[in-house]
């Protein structure tokens, strides 16, 4: 989202979180749980119509206005099939821009409590913001289970350390030294959910990342 569009929305009156790629603004929306999303198709790494389906799957209930050039008739048509609210073809103006994030907040409806994200016996309870493994609470710090709760939302996938150092440490800087302190915390995390159980579901995927893994 361009710097002139975020400000014209905070002028506005709208509190704005950005991400610059799919698995972040994937792992914010879980996180923060925003009234609205304004999702772009074109996304680095992941495709916006992808995690759009994943977030409908997994139960969050949160308005979507689908902004792209992508704007033919099939298009919308997908969109719309997929779980977006609105789609608004791109250029626009932002007059009507917000015209449209006012009609759909107007038309919210009571959030539902999000329900649990399970992997296996592990589950994450995002409201409460706790984990538990086999029926075993785990005691996690929040850095913890924010790492935990990335790595579940992309579990069955790669996630490299630079991943992490984005999305997670919303670290920007190429040369800030932070592998050592996510390694870290993996290990950390590590003896806490899989070191007392017989199946291990944290897996060290060498010279690429880690894997949460569905048993």
């Amino acid at each position: 989202m361009s710097e002139a569009l975020v400000s014209g929305l905070e002028d506005a009156g709208y509190h704005i979180e950005t991400a610059s790629s799919g698995e972040e603004g994937f792992y914010l929306v879980h996180k923060l749980r925003p009234d609205l999303l304004l999702l772009d198709l074109t996304l680095p790494h992941r495709n916006g119509l992808e995690i759009l389906r994943q977030l409908r799957q997994d139960g969050i209930d949160l308005r979507v206005l689908i902004l792209t050039s992508h704007n033919t008739v099939e298009d919308r048509v997908e969109g719309l099939n997929t779980g977006a609210d609105d789609y608004l073809g791109k250029p626009f103006s932002f007059p009507e821009l917000l015209a449209r994030i006012d009609a759909l907040l107007r038309r919210m409806l009571p959030a539902s409590e999000p329900g649990p994200l399970r992997i296996g016996d592990l589950t994450l309870d995002l409201r409460a913001q706790t984990a538990l493994r086999n029926g075993q609470p785990l005691e996690l710090t929040q850095r913890e289970f924010d790492l935990l709760l990335y790595l579940a939302q992309n579990r069955g996938r790669i996630v490299s350390r630079e991943m992490l150092a984005h999305d997670v440490w919303r670290e920007t800087s190429r040369f800030t030294p932070i592998n050592n302190v996510i390694d870290v915390q993996i290990a950390r995390l590590r003896r806490k959910i899989d070191d007392p159980f017989p199946i291990k579901l944290l897996q060290t995927v060498r010279g690429l990342g880690f894997c949460l893994r569905e048993p």
